[in-house]
């Protein structure tokens, strides 16, 4: 098998053309560190609005591409850009992605989003037969590319330029399917024989990502512990049997992330750069953090958030939790957006406890960047967290997790031993409010030891979660992958 591996990677979001969230984070950071390996990765998206404020000059590759929807010929473009050394391909069509919003706006999803991935799914194929560059392994991401394997299987299936591209399909998140009506089954071209349950059909309608688990040579997830936790009916949201199934194929690789983006020696984001052995730094984010967000600039433990403002993410506990923090003489930075009822909550908590809670709604990358820095615990007391990014960021920059024991959160947190000064962080697994103070009482009482702190702090930096050694797996799996479609 040749060592350079030909790898197109299909997402609909990568950071920093169009982000809702971390699949973002992987895709425009996984890429870049396969082609550090010596691997010819090329990268494909929808074009939808904006993303030439960071994509620059877009070369047409394709002017004019032909795709059938249904009984009629759609046509849109292939452009091409860089990221960093990687090319993209933006699928321009603009009745479908020039809009504001990815998936939809604050009232809901775009009632057209079947059409819309529909689109995208067929034209990734359609592309492939006149490109001029075929890839040996396609890898797809969340149910918006869900198809693509599909397709592959069963309309392209005898097409001689295809044939011979293996698939892997990674789950990002299991919550969100794409699951759409019966009645746009005409639209993806594909035969009524496919709507069963050996099929795309989820419970009488189409579901865009069992098609993904059902028809590729190789899955894979965002940690170890959440590929075993969504063969389970509390985890598998419907789809627990079919993942039981392919659980042979079914793999766990960590995300990683992009430890030039960051890096606390060097990030322009935070008032005072610091490393592992010079910490002075740290305590100067703290202050100034504290500052800025108008809380009291004392000697205090400071509890940091970055977050959507959605139930999965705990944020009811933090809530219930609260009145026990406060009492233990902490402060909150939340920074985050989502669920109207949660973002009300908090903003309430932070004028009801002006100078020792603050809440800023929105998203903030800059601000992000100084709660990693200055906030000396990060709370994640997810429901359920399939690999999480959080915490890896808050490991590098030294601010130690605070974390509900579930999915990527258990592989990558080991609990502090006081005794043997190993581990990176403090966790629980009850999903209560009780747990979550019970372990801040644990990790308060470390805080409050100079010597241990600082030893914990270390030990969190030391931890390695760059993309690298993701990337390897992937490329192992890439591997299985072609010996898996092999005749």
């Amino acid at each position: 098998m040749p060592q350079r591996l030909r790898i197109l990677f299909i997402s609909p979001e990568v950071e920093p053309f169009a982000k809702t969230g971390g699949l973002a984070d992987v895709a425009g950071a996984l890429p870049k560190a396969l082609a550090r390996l010596g691997h010819d990765v090329r990268v494909l998206m929808p074009k939808f609005r904006g993303v030439e404020r960071h994509a620059g000059a877009l070369t047409p590759v394709i002017a004019r591409l032909r795709v059938p929807i249904g009984d009629r010929t759609q046509e849109g473009a292939l452009l091409e850009g860089r990221m960093g050394q990687v090319p993209m391909y933006f699928l321009a069509q603009d009745h479908y992605y020039d809009r504001d919003g990815l998936y939809g706006t604050p009232e809901g999803d775009f009632w057209d989003n079947c059409e819309r991935f529909v689109f995208f799914c067929r034209a990734a194929v359609e592309a492939l037969r006149v490109l001029g560059w075929t890839p040996q392994v396609i890898h797809a991401n969340d149910w918006q590319s869900g198809l693509v394997p599909v397709y592959l299987e069963t309309l392209y299936r005898d097409d001689p330029a295809l044939t011979k591209i293996a698939t892997l399909f990674t789950i990002h998140n299991l919550a969100y399917q794409g699951v759409f009506w019966h009645y746009d089954m005409p639209m993806t071209g594909l035969g009524w024989d496919l709507l069963t349950p050996a099929g795309i059909e989820f419970y009488g309608k189409i579901n865009f990502l069992k098609g993904g688990l059902a028809f590729s040579d190789l899955l894979s997830t965002v940690s170890r512990t959440y590929a075993r936790e969504i063969q389970t009916p509390e985890f598998g949201c419907g789809l627990e049997g079919v993942l039981q199934e392919r659980s042979p194929v079914l793999h766990g690789v960590v995300n990683g992330i992009d430890y030039d983006v960051w890096n606390p020696a060097s990030d322009p984001a935070i008032p005072k750069g610091y490393t592992a052995q010079d910490l002075q730094g740290k305590r100067a984010c703290k202050l100034a953090l504290q500052g800025e967000l108008g809380l009291a600039q004392e000697p205090v433990p400071l509890l940091g958030m970055v977050t959507r403002l959605v139930e999965q993410k705990g944020l009811n506990l933090v809530l219930d939790a609260l009145p026990g923090l406060l009492a233990e003489g902490v402060q909150l930075a939340l920074l985050g957006t989502g669920d109207p009822a949660l973002e009300q909550a908090f903003s309430q908590a932070a004028r009801e406890h002006a100078g020792r809670v603050a809440v800023s709604l929105g998203y903030d990358a800059a601000l992000a960047h100084r709660i990693y820095a200055g906030a000396d615990f990060f709370l994640m007391p997810s429901r359920y967290e399939p690999c999480g990014l959080g915490q890896l960021i808050s490991l590098r920059y030294g601010t130690i997790p605070l974390v509900r024991w579930t999915g990527g959160l258990a592989d990558t947190v080991i609990e502090f031993d006081s005794g043997k000064q190993t581990g990176t962080g403090f966790g629980f697994a009850p999903f209560s409010h009780g747990a979550l103070l019970e372990c801040a009482r644990r990790a308060l009482t470390v805080y409050r030891q100079p010597g241990l702190w600082t030893r914990l702090i270390r030990n969190a930096m030391a931890a390695d979660f760059s993309w690298e050694a993701s990337a390897r797996e992937y490329v192992s799996l890439y591997r299985k992958a072609l010996k898996a479609a092999a005749p």
